[in-house]
């Protein structure tokens, strides 16, 4: 849940009621992002079968490969659309608990989970008291040694997105307020509601990211780079087509995830840190 205020929260809402999450990460940019992922978590989180926390579910992609990897998987989402997904997919049915809830006050124990997975909640957190009190409450729930995951958008997301359009893909007027203003604020806004533009959020610079799980008590935090450059490709899903390509690309990634002086052209962060 973001900083509750009505504005917010509505233009939030809305933009997930386009029901168009449950298939994002199978096309384009967002199939790199979803096949990274994976990857990260596979060696970040701690073996099978650990009991996670995926607070800000959504639609259960992540949750689905979890529990196929034989983890006990607890889901909670914000989003009530996402919460009926959750619920109706037999995929799923093997969830520990699917929660309509908030990242900000968790309804899990202290110390119950291995590992708490935050991979949507902060950047719809736009005030920091907001995505601290969610980063303390996943160290609550998570016992002392258990690792929090924790996803962000880059401050540079939107410039390197248009910088992928061509032609009438890109309302230059429309989309050069928005970027610009993101990059300085880390405040994303889409005033009119645009299709192709993003909901409120807020936008980290890499070491913004590091510091607030470092300030949550974390130790050890790591920031790896999830899409990386590979935000610049104009065709991902061509490039994704071609196995040597593919592989080439998935090398390239792996090699710079941690490159401090390439993190921030990856549109999304994936922060770890172990709870002391």
């Amino acid at each position: 849940m973001p900083d509750a205020t009505p504005d917010t929260l509505t233009q939030i809402a809305a933009y997930y009621a386009q029901d168009r999450e449950h298939d994002r990460l199978t096309r384009g940019l967002g199939l790199i992002e979803f096949m990274r992922t994976l990857e990260l978590l596979s060696r970040l989180l701690p073996p099978a079968p650990a009991t996670v926390l995926d607070v800000g579910a959504g639609a259960g992609v992540y949750a689905r490969e979890l529990l196929r990897a034989g983890y006990a998987v607890h889901a909670l989402d914000a989003m009530p659309g996402h919460v009926e997904r959750l619920r109706a997919d037999p995929a799923l049915a093997g969830l520990s608990s699917v929660t309509l809830g908030d990242a900000r006050t968790l309804p899990y124990p202290d110390a119950g989970a291995d590992a708490a997975l935050l991979l949507g909640p902060l950047y719809h957190l736009t005030d920091p008291r907001d995505r601290a009190r969610a980063l303390a409450e996943a160290a609550r729930a998570v016992r002392p040694g258990g690792v929090v995951l924790a996803a962000a958008i880059t401050r540079a997301a939107d410039i390197a997105w248009d910088f992928t359009k061509e032609g009438d893909a890109l309302d230059e007027a429309y989309a050069r307020p928005i970027r610009e203003h993101t990059y300085r604020t880390g405040r994303h806004h889409n005033p009119e509601h645009r299709r192709g533009h993003f909901t409120d959020a807020y936008y980290h610079h890499p070491h913004e990211l590091a510091g607030e799980l470092t300030g949550a008590g974390f130790r050890d935090v790591s920031v790896y780079a999830v899409e990386g450059p590979a935000a610049l490709l104009r065709d991902p899903d061509a490039a994704m087509r071609d196995p040597a390509r593919r592989e080439g690309i998935l090398r390239a990634l792996r090699l710079t995830e941690r490159d401090p002086a390439l993190l921030g052209i990856s549109p999304h962060l994936l922060a770890a840190g172990v709870r002391a």
